[in-house]
């Protein structure tokens, strides 16, 4: 045992030096000395083994993608609670920030719904029934109580360049006396069924039916010195109701829409 080296360091048996750092090794001559030695290398040795039993263990291929998938368990809650945490700070920031100052809301009277003509039948002067709604696109005026030639007139003229826009005046009951019914300029009679003197549009005059007021089926209120004006497309839909009308300025700009 002692003679495998040498006092000088030099191996006997032509055997490579040992490293210095290992600095003098003496072999005893009674192994049982090496018995603490001994009891650590095996107990590091067991420590390594366990270790690699663990090791291999989780790397089986079941094992590896159970635990791939705990993993992915796991990011998405911390996923989802960061883009929480992003969304309400950028919330916070969106409040804070003074945005454009907002417009106010403009209602258009465009947007107004009258709803449509209601069928109903008027007379002309020898009495028989005329639809209304065979006169569309028609302004029409109702005039009962009201000395309106120069609205009637002036309603014409405006609807000259329109000759698809028929110019219906309601006037009173038709009875027996001529001389309650309306006229319309220069004492032509109210029931004529003919151009104004003042223009070359046609204008057609009819009454209320017998038993009914015109008025109160259109919801038009009471007479009060004034016409009262339905403007109707082709499709019988009243695009404009005036309940006071006094002049054909009020009613020219609804024209050009039906």
């Amino acid at each position: 045992m002692a003679g495998a080296h040498d006092n000088d360091g030099n191996s006997s048996d032509d055997l490579p030096d040992l490293p210095e750092e290992w600095g003098v090794i003496v072999i005893p001559d009674d192994l049982s000395e090496l018995t603490d030695e001994v009891e650590a290398v095996r107990a590091e040795l067991r420590q390594t083994d366990r270790s690699d039993r663990w090791r291999r263990l989780f790397n089986r291929p079941g094992l590896r993608q159970l635990r791939q998938v705990s993993l992915a368990l796991l990011r998405a809650p911390v996923l989802i609670l960061s883009m929480a945490v992003l969304v309400t700070v950028a919330s916070l920031f969106a409040s804070a920030w003074p945005g454009p100052p907002r417009q106010p809301v403009v209602q258009r009277t465009d947007d107004k719904h009258f709803g449509s003509l209601p069928a109903l039948d008027v007379v002309d002067n020898d009495g028989r029934p005329v639809s209304l709604r065979a006169k569309l696109p028609a302004v029409i005026l109702v005039t009962d109580g009201c000395d309106c030639d120069t609205l009637v007139s002036a309603t014409a003229a405006a609807a000259k360049d329109r000759p698809q826009v028929a110019i219906v005046v309601i006037a009173a009951a038709l009875s027996g006396a001529a001389s309650s019914r309306p006229t319309t300029g220069q004492n032509t009679p109210a029931t004529q069924t003919t151009p104004l003197a003042q223009t070359d549009h046609p204008v057609q005059v009819l009454h209320d039916p017998p038993g009914k007021d015109v008025r109160e089926e259109l919801k038009l209120g009471k007479p009060d010195g004034t016409a009262a004006t339905l403007v109707v497309d082709s499709k019988g839909q009243i695009v404009e109701t005036i309940a006071r009308t006094a002049s054909a300025e009020v009613i020219q700009p609804f024209l050009a829409r039906i």
